[in-house]
């Protein structure tokens, strides 16, 4: 049966300047013709898939059309728009819907964007019905209520890259609530190291020695425990004054959420590469935002591995190595009653790696938009400002430094303190009265320490370590305090030497 992929719809954004790739599903020797703008493209449907590339257009345009032929099948799309494309990939944060957000209302009641959503169904490719749910989708411009869904990060960017750049921008969004790196990302690439098969060697323990029949039934055993558990927790919540989350365990019995790590369950690794980046795959692209990280806190010393492996595995499906990636840096979160065990500053700290070592990369450094006991922050205008920022650096020649948040580049010891360089593009200035700053010896007992600052440089000592050999900053899990931002606005990565 012939088919066009779902991500091709009326209303769809097509990236300006670069070949444009349309793509789908068909009978082998089947002859597939696509028309746009006075070019006409041809190619044969081979081992059930085909792919027809159409020449790269130079201006941005709207209204128009393409017509696909296969056969006696034709199929015209209409109200075409040629603009920026960009992938919203990661977890809730980049999922966090419009409507939720502190500025939602303000922008559903008053914006006329010029920007298009298509949201990349979340359902899991093993499912049944599967391919009636990713028929049954298209693009969505700014009307109705259908931008209530929109990811609030996704559309803030857009939105301002859109005015920036005086054109349709589209966003892709490709993202789920709670998921690892490792989910979005192929079989092929988790067995190629082994720091980045920790949780798919769970994975396949999990499924070891069982028939698919089995798989099967576990998973639906867990999805009618889970439904029944929701619904006792919102019974609770909604009936309990001051809940706690503690408290709603022992009422309503153990949480078992993500589930078992079984190939039905779409919280598992390679679930979602195989059910959602696949399916948009290689819909042609400006580029890749990313803000995940959160769900790897439990082993966060893999995440520059896997980020790095995630980004390689995107570009290299997208066919091209360079394709602008730009990362949101995890922001202070600590939940009321938990300990710091810095595992957050270690992905932090991965993110900052993949932008320093991977070309084309870009970060938004977002430290100061956290809140306590919150692990989605309300707030997404900066997140979203930031991003752009970073694209509009990285991919559209504006090379303002100022987009650039300040971030650590050396440090050396001497006068009784150590002297921090800081890539900035202006000056730095303190804003609280601590400064964020610990020191330590040969010992590694770090200590509070004070700091000078000179334009991009500053001076950090303490008289509890008069022969100090590391430093760090913000180097916890969540501060209310964040001290030390250039004069641009934006805040000083953390970090550690």
């Amino acid at each position: 049966m012939f088919r066009i992929a779902p991500i091709f719809s009326d209303r769809m954004v097509l990236q300006k300047g670069r070949n444009i790739n349309v793509f789908g599903t068909g009978e082998d020797g089947a002859r597939v013709t696509v028309e746009f703008r006075g070019s006409t493209a041809e190619t044969a449907v081979t081992g059930g898939k085909w792919l027809a590339v159409l020449p790269a257009q130079p201006d941005y345009a709207e209204g128009l059309e393409m017509t696909v032929k296969c056969g006696d099948f034709s199929r015209t799309f209409t109200d075409i728009a040629l603009g920026e494309v960009w992938l919203a990939g990661g977890q809730s944060n980049m999922e966090y819907e419009l409507q939720n957000c502190t500025t939602g209302k303000q922008h559903l009641e008053n914006d006329k964007p010029n920007v298009r959503f298509y949201y990349t169904p979340k359902y899991n490719s093993l499912e049944p019905d599967y391919d009636a749910v990713i028929t049954n989708t298209g693009w969505s411009r700014f009307e109705g209520d259908s931008p209530k869904c929109w990811s609030a990060v996704g559309y803030i960017f857009a939105k301002e890259l859109s005015e920036r750049l005086g054109c349709t921008v589209g966003i892709i969004g490709c993202n789920w609530g709670g998921t690892k790196a490792s989910h979005w990302m192929s079989e092929e690439s988790l067995k190629s190291d082994t720091d980045m098969r920790f949780d798919y060697d769970k994975y396949l323990a999990a499924c070891e020695g069982r028939t698919d029949e089995e798989l099967t039934a576990v998973y639906r055993e867990y999805e009618a425990y889970d439904k029944a558990w929701n619904k006792r927790k919102e019974d609770y919540y909604v009936n309990t004054p001051n809940a706690s989350w503690d408290e709603c365990l022992k009422v309503c019995g153990e949480c078992r959420y993500p589930g078992p790590p079984v190939p039905l369950n779409p919280m598992s690794p390679t679930a979602l590469y195989r059910s959602m980046i696949k399916v948009v795959c290689p819909y042609t692209l400006a580029g890749f935002t990313y803000y995940q990280g959160e769900s790897d806190d439990d082993n966060p010393w893999a995440y520059y591995k896997l980020l790095r492996g995630l980004i390689d595995l995107w570009r290299t499906d997208w066919g091209d190595d360079e394709l602008p990636f730009l990362i949101v840096q995890l922001p202070m979160h600590q939940y009321s009653g938990d300990t710091d065990r810095k595992n957050w500053c270690i992905i932090r700290e991965a993110q900052d790696k993949a932008y320093r070592t991977i070309r084309n990369t870009g970060l938004a450094v977002i430290i100061d938009c956290g809140e306590f006991n919150e692990i989605h922050p309300h707030d997404k205008e900066q997140v979203g400002h930031r991003l752009c920022l970073q694209a509009l650096y990285t991919t559209y020649g504006d090379k303002n430094e100022e987009y650039n948040a300040p971030i650590f580049d050396s440090a050396l010891p001497g006068n009784g303190g150590i002297g921090i360089k800081v890539r900035t593009s202006t000056p730095l200035e303190k804003r609280t009265d601590s400064t964020g700053f610990e020191l330590a010896g040969a010992d590694g007992d770090f200590r509070p320490a004070d700091c000078t600052i000179n334009g991009d440089t500053i001076f950090v000592s303490s008289p509890e370590v008069p022969q100090p050999v590391h430093v760090r900053y913000l180097w916890t899990n969540y501060s209310a305090d964040i001290p030390i931002y250039n004069a641009a606005g934006l805040p000083l990565a953390p970090f550690r030497t």
